[in-house]
């Protein structure tokens, strides 16, 4: 069993109690949400860190043969204040998913393109592109993670990579280049 607290249309709070150490929180309408019993402070909505940003106002070069940082110069979003100057800097600790994509314009068949979610200054993860077969085109890139972080130093940003033997450039429009991130689990 568990001590519920109701919140009713007719009575206001009431509450029914037990022994068992486990809190539930109940609306009049019968939903029921229970407090994890935890160490520390247990997240709720208002608290849980969750970011995304766009590249909306320029296209940016990207030096070939070279991992090159992506700048994004907009905030769809960002609840607690951790994104700024294109790094996502969690002050929560736990565990984040975090999302990026770009879109290169004119790459050929045979150029090496790459996305990279780094963490702390360093590879994370590698993310996926399409495959140009004998012609050339646009490719998207995709990037996506679990990732630890411990609430005070770590920081993520986003790189991409390209071979082509010159400049390439990634679009600027949010739908085709972003980053986001949100908390999943706090530690």
């Amino acid at each position: 069993m568990a001590s519920i607290i109701t919140a009713t249309t007719t009575s206001g709070l009431t509450h029914s109690a037990d022994n068992s150490g486990v809190l539930q929180l109940a609306s009049g309408t019968g939903n029921l949400v229970t407090i994890p019993s935890v160490t520390g402070t247990a997240m709720v909505s208002g608290n849980m860190p969750a970011f995304r940003a766009g590249k909306n106002n320029a296209t940016q070069a990207i030096s070939t043969a070279t991992f090159t940082k992506v700048t994004f110069d907009t905030e769809t979003f960002d609840t607690n204040n951790n994104f700024a100057s294109s790094t996502f800097t969690p002050t929560v600790a736990g565990y984040y998913q975090l999302n990026a994509n770009a879109l290169f314009n004119t790459i050929t068949s045979g150029q090496v393109v790459i996305i990279a979610i780094y963490k702390n200054g360093a590879a994370y993860t590698r993310g996926s592109g399409g495959y140009l077969n004998n012609t050339s085109g646009d490719i998207e890139l995709i990037a996506s993670t679990l990732a630890y972080a411990n609430g005070t130093t770590d920081y993520f940003d986003v790189y991409v990579y390209q071979n082509s033997g010159g400049n390439r450039d990634i679009y600027n429009s949010e739908t085709l280049t972003s980053f986001s991130g949100c908390l999943v689990r706090a530690a």
